[in-house]
Formats: C-alpha cells, sequence, structure tokens
C-alpha cells in the first residue's frame, strides 16, 4: 500500500525506503501531536483510538493526511521573526 501511495500520489517512478520511511514518519508525527505537545486537544490513546476507527466493528486504525508531499518536493524558504 504505501509504494502504490508514493506512486501514484507523490509520483515517484522507483520509491526508496527514505521516501517510504519519509511517508509513515510524517502521518505518524501528525497522529500523536494530540499526546505530545500541551494544549486543549490534548486526549490519551484511548481517545485517540476511538476517534480513529470508524466504527466499532472495524479494529484497524483509518489515517488520513492531507498535503502528501514527497521528500524532494519540499521547497524551503528562511522566514524572519518580522516577516512572521
Amino acid at each position: 500500500a504505501l509504494y502504490d501511495i508514493c506512486m501514484s500520489t507523490l509520483k515517484l517512478t522507483n520509491p526508496s525506503y527514505g521516501d517510504l520511511n519519509h511517508l509513515v514518519s510524517a502521518v505518524m508525527s501528525g497522529v500523536t501531536t494530540c499526546l505530545r505537545f500541551p494544549g486543549q486537544l490534548n486526549s490519551d490513546l484511548r481517545k485517540l483510538a476511538v476517534n480513529m476507527v470508524p466504527f466499532p466493528r472495524l479494529h484497524f486504525f483509518v489515517v488520513g493526511f492531507a498535503p502528501l508531499t514527497s521528500r524532494g518536493a519540499h521547497s524551503f524558504r528562511a522566514v524572519t521573526v518580522p516577516e512572521l
């Protein structure tokens, strides 16, 4: 499934393990943000599991993540404090 996502969505002809790891790490860091940082959206693993399972008989998490970009597609720019 990860290869299909890399080939169809990210348009990578020959995805490497680095590309697959980047995809998994981006999704997992987004999913676990509520566990790592304080804020109003804090939750525990139980609430996270309840919110990620679409209906009770399905025993696997379903994750949606957007925008999906490949490692080489990022354009970076240094931003100073006054520009923010």
